[in-house]
């Protein structure tokens, strides 16, 4: 089986400090890294990132942090770039999503962010990828959507619990029973 390695949004605006931080952000940016430094056995390593140009009303000047968030990851601001900790890291392809419209799972992603780009899904087969291991941020919203849509395209998923971090902490349980619902295997 060859295993790629998504790494889900590790990007400076969901990092402590940045419009939309989550706590530990910055601590899974850094063991990220460490993960990508070593002898880590993955045939691929892809990421996904938020890239926002007018997602209507997926921003908002009141947010519920459910469903409409303040501006992050806008094209063109330091809060776009991954986390300098993933700075130096090469990443074998970068899906971009949401750049119209709220986008979740790295699966709604392309290369270069536009509609008629190569998908994640595509990429990984074209890929010989058969299973997936799933970090980054946040556990409960665009980890959670890019394992489940893993899974519903028939890819082996592990999420790697201790590399994710999320928004609201307590949802995590919920989470982590929707993952083994759907087959997904979640590392602690």
């Amino acid at each position: 089986m060859a295993t790629a390695l998504i790494v889900v949004d590790v990007q400076v605006d969901f990092c402590e400090g940045g419009s939309l931080g989550v706590d530990g952000g910055s601590a899974v940016a850094a063991n990220v890294a460490r993960l990508l430094e070593s002898d880590h056995g993955y045939s691929a390593l892809v990421a996904t990132r938020d890239h926002h140009i007018d997602p209507g009303d997926h921003f908002s000047d009141h947010p519920d942090f459910i469903d409409s968030w303040p501006p992050h990851c806008v094209v063109g601001t330091p809060g776009q770039q991954f986390q300098s900790a993933l700075g130096g890291s090469r990443f074998d392809a970068v899906f971009d999503k949401g750049s119209y419209r709220a986008a979740y799972s790295g699966f709604e992603g392309t290369i270069g962010g536009g509609d008629d780009g190569v998908t994640l899904a595509r990429w990984l087969r074209d890929h010989d990828i058969d299973r997936v291991d799933v970090c980054g941020i946040a556990t409960d919203y665009c980890v959670r959507a890019t394992a489940l849509d893993a899974a519903h395209e028939g890819f082996s998923t592990r999420v790697l619990g201790p590399l994710t971090a999320a928004v609201h902490p307590d949802a995590v349980p919920a989470v982590i029973q929707e993952f083994a619902g759907a087959g997904i295997q979640w590392q602690a």
